[in-house]
């Protein structure tokens, strides 16, 4: 069988790597990821490891490229995808991207540094200036004729003391000028007036233009504040209040002339540092250039040249330490590109002596290779979150790509909600290129586009089976005309005026010639949409369908079951275990089967009501009884549901008892030495023709077992009966509520033509209330309503419950009948598309 139908062949191999050429080696696989490598020194600390140092340098330039990325999101740049995947660098070239990427750095800390010191210069002269031309207001203008005195002017711009009393004052006035942050001006000056009451006069005025906040980097407006004081002490306590409360105070000359020379200073600094901080500026951006150019490609290579040497810390060295040696998990088809793998790598770093691949037996279960393609990796995906597959199991996926949207569908029924969500998933397929689409950050909606395939064939099968049950919206459509006459039946019958006035509703009698005309050509024939009981029939019709395929699938679940006891050569169990599986389902449930077609075959609407109940004749059948109001189906039929009975019974010993004792025989045997019963469903070794023991990791016992033997893990007979007896409990019952499990395929159908006629009734219907504008008008509001309810209840809702149900089915009902899911994936060691994710 191919990949997909089993998981391919793995071996367990040693490579032989050279210590000059192992790093390009590795490099050379990690490109193709063909291996797994396993870990020869678990007992080992990672810092005890032959390459901790190498790896230690990764990390460090690791740290480095961090920094250059944060200064990059600083400056608003954007740090683009690498544009091609470079190889991992060799010992020269990781020199040289480390020694580069540490001198961008320092450069980039000196000038951001000389920058951050630039703007916090300028920042502070900037303030200064305003402080000064705020306060060569405050006390240089005069003040306005019959203006009232005011002993505080809070952010006004009239002088604080009258030039004219300056002469009458026998102390010397002070000034405290500074800017303090707008969220604490009003603490501040609080504690100004209860510290120095009637001592001071201060004044606050918001500073003309905003200013950026050093702490925090946000744009703020600024108040300036200017404080006068009578004595010392008074002028100590203002300072320290101010260093309190983090103002910026700055000197305050005391004549006009000084001022104004202060300001004539302050406007050549700040013109002169604003031409030097643009030229940092654009130092800064060619060094910030550079990085954007050089940090992509060397972030992948230094995250490949760390992912080898942790790699390399996996081997193990000879005796002589020129040799590494190292285990991988190898798919045997991929043998020969390792092998050439190995021989470029070699040739790459210029050693004269060839590494190689060797294979060696092993014990151990290998890890589950299934390689997959766009389409089938959503059906996959499905199958390992129930469980990985077993080494070399039947894969149900393959048949899951047909099974999961048809039992979808029978539940989801509808021609215009599967055409919906068919052009969906057609639109995820035609633009899956897309990088909008692929590189999405919406968990939910890359969800989606992972399964878009999936939701493509769930919605082509849901309109194949809308059409069967002949809806579209909840409404049937006249593809053929109806098998039914009601013009026969009204010409053959006295159907008067008064008749019809009293009669609502009319019955078509199909044992009239000519009101039945056969079975319609495709789906079920529209006129059932406008009986009373077309409930009833679309019931019982679709409970019956849910039993049928019901039964089909678990027993092909079953037949499943026989490629992996070929397969894994326990031939005995397909005559102890599936021949009693198969017995004690058919002999049961398909008999039921048979019963319903029987049913639909022999009976017609001539004795339709003298047909019996199949419910009545399946429950007499296990009380081996007969109902005399219940006739039989068919002659003999009372002997025949009997031998059936007894035949489902007899299986069950056979299932429960057969294969503990024939191991148990089997183990007896081998212990006397008895070569014909000992070769019985053995398992043959993984390699042939080659010693065994070369594996590191194996031990004596190990190789002595021989490979893979299938019953090699139930060594004690108790434990044997005991997995054997909760398998038969688990089946037989399983049997009787696997079935009545997939009548949810029935309920789920029913509910979801149920609600969309409910929407239509209750929505859509609404709005055909007239044929002139205004019911145009109105048509336009309900029919958006209707839309966005069907997409929001009956695709989205409607559609997650029968994904559910259908994942159920699968999980629960199909796979426990053949796939035991105990495996692992194999994980290669393979370098990511995109490393610097």
């Amino acid at each position: 069988m191919g990949s997909l139908f089993r998981s391919e062949e793995v071996c367990l191999a040693q490579l032989f790597l050279q210590s000059a050429s192992a790093y390009s080696c590795v490099s050379e696989l990690g490109e193709r990821g063909l291996l797994e490598f396993r870990d020869l020194n678990p007992k080992v600390s990672a810092f005890q490891r032959r390459f901790v140092g190498e790896v230690r340098r990764c990390e460090e330039m690791e740290k480095t490229f961090t920094f250059l990325q944060q200064e990059l999101r600083d400056a608003g740049r954007v740090l683009g995808p690498c544009p091609e995947s470079p190889r991992a660098p060799l010992a020269r070239e990781a020199l040289r991207v480390q020694e580069q990427s540490e001198q961008l750095a320092q450069e980039l800390r000196e000038v951001s540094r000389n920058r951050a010191s630039l703007r916090g210069r300028l920042r502070e002269l900037r303030q200064y200036l305003h402080v000064l031309r705020e306060g060569q207001r405050f006390t240089s203008l005069p003040a306005p004729l019959g203006s009232p005195p005011r002993p505080r002017a809070l952010s006004e711009r009239e002088p604080i003391l009258d030039p004219s009393l300056h002469q009458h004052l026998d102390r010397k006035i002070n000034f405290v000028v500074g800017v303090i942050h707008p969220w604490r001006v009003s603490a501040f000056e609080r504690l100004l007036w209860r510290a120095c009451r009637g001592y001071l006069v201060a004044s606050f005025v918001e500073m003309p233009e905003p200013m950026e906040d050093p702490a925090t980097g946000e744009s703020i407006t600024w108040v300036i504040f200017l404080i006068s004081y009578w004595g010392e002490q008074i002028g100590q306590k203002i300072r320290k209040i101010s260093d309190c409360f983090h103002c910026q105070v700055y000197p305050y000359p005391e004549s006009e002339a000084s001022r104004a020379d202060t300001m004539s200073g302050l406007h050549s600094q700040i013109q002169d540092l604003s031409v030097v901080l643009e030229e940092t500026e654009q130092y800064l951006a060619q060094v910030l250039d550079k990085v954007v150019l050089a940090l992509p490609t060397w972030r992948v290579q230094v995250q490949k040249m760390k992912a080898i040497y942790l790699v390399l810390n996996q081997c193990s060295f000879d005796v002589t330490e020129k040799c590494l040696i190292a285990e991988v998990w190898c798919p045997v088809r991929d043998l020969t590109q390792v092998q050439d793998a190995l021989r470029q790598g070699s040739y790459k770093s210029g050693s004269s002596v060839e590494c190689f691949v060797q294979r060696i037996p092993t014990s151990e279960s290998p890890p589950t290779l299934i390689r997959t393609n766009k389409f089938t990796a959503g059906f996959q995906s499905i199958v390992d979150a129930y469980g990985v597959a077993s080494y070399q199991e039947v894969n149900p996926a393959p048949y899951a790509i047909i099974t999961f949207p048809f039992i979808f569908a029978i539940m989801f029924g509808d021609v215009g909600h599967g055409l919906l969500m068919f052009l969906f998933a057609l639109w995820m397929v035609l633009y899956e290129n897309s990088p909008s689409l692929r590189q999405a950050s919406n968990e939910i909606w890359l969800t989606f586009f992972e399964g878009r395939y999936l939701i493509l064939l769930m919605g082509a099968f849901s309109i194949y089976t809308g059409f069967i049950y002949n809806e579209c919206f909840s409404k049937a459509t006249v593809i053929f005309p109806s098998a039914w006459s009601v013009a026969t039946m009204a010409n053959h019958s006295s159907w008067s005026s008064d008749y019809l006035a009293t009669h609502p509703s009319l019955t078509l009698d199909p044992n009239v010639t000519g009101v039945f005309q056969g079975p319609y050509p495709f789906g079920i024939d529209p006129i059932w949409s406008l009986a009373t009981n077309h409930l009833n029939f679309l019931n019982s019709f679709k409970m019956k369908m849910s039993v049928v395929l019901g039964i089909v699938h678990m027993g092909f679940g079953i037949m499943l079951g026989i490629f992996n006891h070929v397969h894994f050569r326990q031939r005995h169990r397909l005559v102890l275990e599936f021949l009693p599986e198969m017995v004690f389902l058919l002999a049961l449930f398909g008999y039921l089967v048979f019963l319903i077609f029987y049913k639909w075959i022999k009976f017609s609407a001539a004795d339709s009501m003298v047909a019996p109940s199949i419910l009545i004749h399946f429950i007499d059948m296990f009380l081996f009884t007969s109902n005399a109001g219940n006739l039989p189906l068919y002659r003999g039929q009372v002997p025949v549901q009997t031998a059936l009975v007894v035949l489902a019974l007899a299986s069950v010993p056979v299932l429960l008892l057969g294969t503990p004792l024939y191991l148990c025989c089997r183990r007896r045997a081998r212990r006397t030495g008895g070569p014909a019963l000992a070769a019985v469903g053995e398992q043959e070794p993984l390699l042939e023709g080659q010693e065994a023991g070369n594996s590191v990791n194996a031990t004596k016992e190990d190789v002595e077992s021989g490979g893979h033997s299938p019953d090699a893990e139930h060594l004690d007979f108790a434990e044997i009966f005991m997995h054997q007896a909760i398998h038969t409990i688990e089946y037989c019952l399983g049997c009787v509520s696997n079935t009545a499990s997939y009548l949810r395929l029935w309920a789920l159908s029913l509910a979801h033509a149920q609600l969309s006629e409910v929407l239509w009734t209750m929505v859509m219907r609404n709005g055909f209330v007239g044929l002139s504008y205004v019911g145009g008008v109105v048509l336009v509001p309900v029919f958006a309503a209707f839309a966005v309810l069907t997409v929001a209840i009956l695709l989205v809702m409607e559609g997650l419950s029968a994904f559910l149900h259908a994942l159920r089915l699968h999980w629960v009902e199909f796979q426990n009948k053949f796939y035991v899911g105990a495996g692992y994936k194999l994980c290669p060691f393979a370098f990511a598309p995109d490393a610097s994710e």
